[in-house]
C-alpha cells in the first residue's frame, strides 16, 4: 500500500490546530484510505460513520444524541450525503472544552457544499486530496503515473487494459449516479459529451461561445456545466493573471481535466504510443506537470495562475504568495530552449527566476533567470514556498 504520507503530514498538522478538518477530493481518490491510516494514529478512540451505510445513517437519527457525547477522534465519510450535520457539529466545535476532534470527507467543493460554508465558517480548516503524486512512485515510473493517472485503482491495476476499464467506469458511474447525489440534476449524456469536449480543449482557453454553439445553448448554461465538473473536482480551472503592463492580456479561464488518467479515457488514449501520437499529448503533459508543481509547492487555488497576452506571450503557471511571484513552463521534449515568451514573462511579471519543465533526464541553466528541470526532478529541484 503507498501511505500517502505527504497528505497524512499536511492533514496531522490540520487536526492539531483545528477542531474540524474538511478532506475534500473526487470520489476514489483514496480519502477513506487516509482517513484510516491517520485516525489509527490518532490518540483516544475512534468513531467512523460512513454516511452511504444505512446502518450508520439510522445511528445518526438524532445526530446530537449521537455525537455529544464522543471523545476522540470522529470521522463523518461522505458527509454531502447528510448536509444537516453541519450545524450539529458547529454547536459541537463551539464548546468551550472539546474532547474530540471531527474528520469529514467529502466528494465536492466547499462551494457545493453550501450547508458547510454557512454553518461553520471559521471553525472548518479544508484540505483538498489528490491522486498519487510523484513523491509516492518510484522515479522511473513518472510516464505510467501521467498515463493512468492518480487515482489508485487506476494506477495500481495490474494491466494497461485493467486501468482504462476502471477509468471507464469510474466516468460512467460518476455521471450517473454520483453527480445526481450532489444535487448536479444535468442529463448524463449531455454531461458526458461536454466532458469529451471540454478533453479535447484541455489546456487552452476557455471559450463558452464556441461551447454553447456546439451544444445549442446559451453561454451561461455551459458555463454552469463547468463549474459544477470543477465544484465536484474532476475539472480544474486555472484563472488569468493581470499584470499592471500596456499590453492586452488573456482574463479567461484556462480549463484542465483535472486527472490525467480520466482525460486520456475520455480521449481514448489506452496506452503511451497512442498517447504520444495524439495531438493532445503536449497539452496532456502541461496539465499533468502543472498539477504536480502545485502539489509540491503546496499552493491553493487562489495563488495559482496562468498569464498571457493577446501578442502571444504567456507563462504555463504562476504561482503568487505574498510577495514572491514563481513561474514555470512545461515543454514536452527533452531538449528545452530560451523562448522570447520567456523573456517577456520574465520582464513583465518580474520574475526573479523561471523554471521550465521538461521530459528529459537532466536539470541545467539555461540563462541566467531560467532553468530546465525534469520532470523526473521536480521534488529536488523545485522548491517548496
Amino acid at each position: 500500500m503507498i501511505q500517502r504520507q505527504y497528505d497524512r503530514e499536511a492533514l496531522r498538522g490540520l487536526l492539531k490546530r483545528h477542531r474540524v478538518v474538511g478532506v475534500l477530493g473526487a470520489r476514489q481518490v483514496g480519502k477513506t484510505t487516509l482517513a484510516r491510516l491517520l485516525a489509527r494514529a490518532q490518540p483516544g478512540p475512534v468513531h467512523w460513520f460512513d454516511l452511504e451505510d444505512p446502518a450508520d445513517v439510522a445511528r445518526l437519527g438524532d445526530p446530537m444524541l449521537a455525537l455529544r457525547g464522543l471523545q476522540g477522534t470522529v470521522v463523518l465519510d461522505e458527509v454531502q450525503m447528510m448536509p444537516g450535520l453541519f450545524k450539529v457539529l458547529r454547536v459541537l466545535a463551539d464548546r468551550p472544552r472539546g474532547r474530540c476532534r471531527f474528520l469529514v470527507l467529502g466528494s465536492a467543493s466547499p462551494e457545493l457544499l453550501q450547508q458547510t460554508a454557512e454553518s461553520l465558517a471559521g471553525r472548518i480548516a479544508y484540505y483538498e486530496m489528490t491522486g498519487f503524486g510523484l513523491d509516492e512512485v518510484k522515479g522511473d515510473q513518472v510516464r505510467k503515473l501521467w498515463r493512468r493517472g492518480g487515482f489508485p485503482r487506476a494506477f495500481l491495476a495490474r494491466t494497461e487494459r485493467d486501468s482504462l476499464a476502471w477509468r471507464q467506469q469510474f466516468i460512467k458511474t460518476f455521471l450517473e449516479r454520483d453527480l445526481p447525489q450532489l444535487g448536479i440534476n444535468i442529463g448524463a449524456s449531455t454531461l458526458r459529451r461536454f466532458w469529451t469536449m471540454l478533453a479535447h480543449y484541455h489546456g487552452q482557453v476557455w471559450n463558452a461561445s464556441e461551447f454553447a454553439r456546439a451544444f445549442g445553448v446559451a453561454d451561461t448554461t455551459v458555463r454552469g456545466y463547468l463549474d459544477r465538473l470543477e465544484a465536484a473536482l474532476v475539472v480544474r480551472q486555472l484563472q488569468p493573471w493581470y499584470a499592471n503592463i500596456s499590453k492586452r492580456q488573456v482574463k479567461a479561464p484556462k480549463v484542465y481535466v483535472a486527472d490525467s488518467g480520466l482525460l486520456h479515457a475520455l480521449l481514448n488514449l489506452p496506452t503511451q504510443p497512442d498517447l504520444d501520437s495524439h495531438p493532445k499529448v503536449g497539452a496532456s503533459w502541461e496539465g499533468f506537470i502543472v498539477q504536480q508543481i502545485i502539489r509540491r509547492l503546496g499552493a491553493s487555488s487562489g495563488e495559482c495562475f496562468f498569464w498571457g497576452t493577446h501578442g502571444g506571450a504567456e507563462l504555463d503557471l504562476l504561482v503568487v504568495r505574498g510577495r514572491r511571484r514563481l513561474g514555470f513552463e512545461v515543454k514536452y521534449t527533452t531538449a528545452p530552449s530560451v523562448t522570447a515568451s520567456m523573456h517577456h514573462a520574465l520582464a513583465d511579471l518580474k520574475l526573479s527566476k523561471l523554471q521550465v519543465i521538461h521530459a528529459g533526464d537532466q536539470t541545467f541553466p539555461l540563462t541566467n533567470k531560467i532553468q530546465a528541470v525534469a520532470a523526473s526532478r521536480i521534488l529536488q529541484d523545485v522548491k517548496r514556498l
